[in-house]
């Protein structure tokens, strides 16, 4: 295993479950649904627990000209381009950050996780993939459980990687999109302060604002600053936009 695999390992297994975990069986229309965006795929469930591979989709074939019958995670994992690998370590890193300081690893299986890299098809060159992941068990403790992949060939549709990553809310769940790994941290606002940006994010004015809160127009005006200076927005529009985004209104 290189050094580079073994880096994503560590990520995973410092989380996993400490037993192993079940799951509900998975139907196809549910799966479909899962998947956002056209062209060819596979999909297979991961277990954090010991690494191992089950329900591979055929499609993995296709794509990377791997076995379904006897393909390995670490196969996986060694098909994604060179100069990509160190995106995938820092964005699983991230996101496991991310959950633990601003979501809880209690909703890990109440959101999809979505970014794209390079993998290594089965002619030996290089595609732009999309990646997507379920979350379909945890431990009692949170320690990660199994996972549905979802791989998506997307190179019809664009060969540039943002390097961005995005999680999906589900069940009502706030989405957070287009997320840098350089990103700042999310802003931490006053109860009045997310009134007040919540109400100009609906398009009142401040006048309408300072009456709906019964404060004074000034006081309004004040948090808007406030606001602004905690997320370094050059104005309003721009931090809406972010925090929309972000999932902090």
């Amino acid at each position: 295993m290189t050094t580079d695999l073994q880096k994503l390992h560590k990520i995973w297994i410092d989380h996993r479950a400490s037993q192993n975990t079940d799951f509900k069986n998975i139907g196809f229309d549910e799966l479909s649904n899962s998947i956002v965006g056209a062209g060819p795929f596979y999909y297979y469930v991961v277990d954090f627990y010991d690494m191992s591979l089950s329900d591979i989709s055929p499609g993995i074939e296709g794509i990377h000209g791997l076995d379904a019958t006897n393909v390995t995670f670490n196969d996986v994992l060694a098909a994604i381009h060179p100069d990509d690998i160190d995106f995938v370590i820092k964005a699983e890193a991230f996101l496991t950050r991310f959950f633990s300081r601003h979501i809880s690893r209690e909703k890990l299986m109440k959101y999809k996780i979505s970014y794209c890299y390079r993998g290594r098809l089965k002619n030996g060159e290089y595609a732009l993939l999309n990646h997507q992941a379920l979350m379909l068990s945890l431990s009692d403790e949170g320690g990660y459980g199994k996972s549905l992949n979802i791989h998506t060939r997307i190179d019809h549709l664009s060969n540039l990687n943002t390097y961005k990553i995005s999680l999906i809310g589900l069940y009502g769940e706030p989405s957070y999109l287009n997320m840098s790994l350089e990103e700042r941290p999310l802003p931490c606002f006053s109860k009045k302060e997310k009134q007040i940006l919540k109400l100009i994010a609906e398009g009142f004015s401040s006048i309408e604002v300072s009456e709906k809160l019964l404060i004074t127009v000034q006081t309004v005006k004040k948090h808007r600053q406030n606001i602004l200076n905690k997320t370094d927005c050059k104005n309003i529009t721009q931090l809406i936009k972010e925090c929309t985004q972000q999932g902090v209104i």
